[in-house]
C-alpha cells in the first residue's frame, strides 16, 4: 500500500487510473487518492481511459460501472488485456449481483457500491484475491423487488446492455423495462 507521503516523487508512486463521469466526485476522489500516495490520472469515459491506459498501463484502476457510451465492464476487460496485473475496483451507484459477478470474472479485485470513500477504495485495491470465509451470511432472503432488479440486470448483461433485446427476452415492453432500469434498486 502506498505511504501517505506527499513529497514522494511521481516516478516512485503507484499509478492509478480513476474513471468516472461525475466531475465533482472524480475531482474530490482524485485529490483524496493523491493524498494517500497514488499518482492519479483521470478520465470521464471508457474511450478517454483507454487512451491513457495505452500510453501507460496503470498499476491500479478505479472504474465506474455506468457511464455514457460503453460501460465500465468493457474497460475492465481492456485494462486486463493491457496488463493482467492491474488491480481494479469497480464502483457503482446501481449495485447488482449480476454486475458484481461480471466485474470479478473480468478481473476486478473488488466491487463497491457508491457512496464510498477513499479509505474504502484503498482497502479494496489492496485486499487479497482470496475470499473471506468469515463473512456474515444474511439472515433474510432478498425482497421480490430486489430479486426482480437482479434478474433484469443479469438478462441485460447477457444482451451486452441492449435494452431492446433484453425487453424481448423478458417478454416486457421496452418502455416498461426502461422505467424499471431508471429506478434505483432497493438496498436489501
Amino acid at each position: 500500500m502506498p505511504e501517505r507521503n506527499l513529497k514522494q516523487p511521481d516516478d516512485e508512486r503507484s499509478t492509478l487510473l480513476l474513471v468516472d463521469d461525475d466531475d465533482a466526485f472524480r475531482r474530490v476522489l482524485a485529490r483524496a487518492l493523491e493524498r494517500r500516495g497514488y499518482a492519479v490520472s483521470v478520465a470521464a469515459s471508457v474511450e478517454a481511459a483507454l487512451v491513457k491506459a495505452q500510453a501507460q498501463a496503470p498499476e491500479y484502476a478505479v472504474v465506474d460501472l455506468k457511464m455514457p457510451g460503453e460501460s465500465g465492464l468493457r474497460l475492465i476487460d481492456k485494462l486486463m488485456e493491457l496488463d493482467p496485473n492491474t488491480r481494479i475496483v469497480m464502483l457503482t451507484g446501481y449495485a447488482s449481483i449480476a454486475t458484481a459477478i461480471e466485474a470479478i470474472k473480468l478481473g476486478a479485485v473488488h466491487y463497491l457500491a457508491k457512496p464510498c470513500d477513499a479509505d474504502e477504495i484503498v482497502a479494496a485495491l489492496n485486499k487479497s484475491s482470496e475470499g473471506d470465509a468469515a463473512m456474515a451470511v444474511a439472515d433474510s432472503p432478498l425482497s421480490i423487488d430486489r430479486l426482480e432488479w437482479e434478474h433484469i440486470q443479469r438478462i441485460l448483461g447477457e444482451h451486452q446492455g441492449n435494452v431492446s433485446a433484453t425487453a424481448r427476452a423478458l417478454k416486457m415492453h421496452r418502455r416498461t423495462l426502461q422505467r424499471k432500469l431508471g429506478k434505483r434498486p432497493s438496498r436489501e
